[in-house]
């Protein structure tokens, strides 16, 4: 499991040039997306709520119709940590799997 240290800023770009759908602010990363029907919104974010209990990682999550927004930020650690981009990229999994 990706560990709980804050990630420098190399560090951090590094592994968000493989996460092109995110976005930074600050100690935080967002992503919005929408899906095919409110269904399958509700589906990507149970997959990610599996996750999330799986690996002790609870994003913040708006659910606005097809809309999800997802924000990560390991609060523990004041900041982005590899649980962070680990997570991010399971979200962009199921959002590109479940329908």
């Amino acid at each position: 499991m990706p560990d709980r240290t804050l990630l420098t800023e190399d560090e951090l770009t590094a592994g968000l040039a493989g996460l092109p759908d995110w976005t930074r602010d600050g100690g935080t990363i967002s992503r919005t997306a929408e899906t095919a029907s409110f269904p399958t919104a509700i589906r990507v974010v149970d997959a990610v709520a599996v996750e999330a209990e799986r690996i002790d990682h609870h994003p913040d999550i708006d659910i606005r119709w097809r809309t999800l927004t997802f924000a990560l930020s390991t609060h523990s650690a004041g900041g982005l940590t590899r649980l962070d981009l680990a997570l991010a990229a399971f979200v962009d999994e199921a959002l590109r799997t479940v329908s």
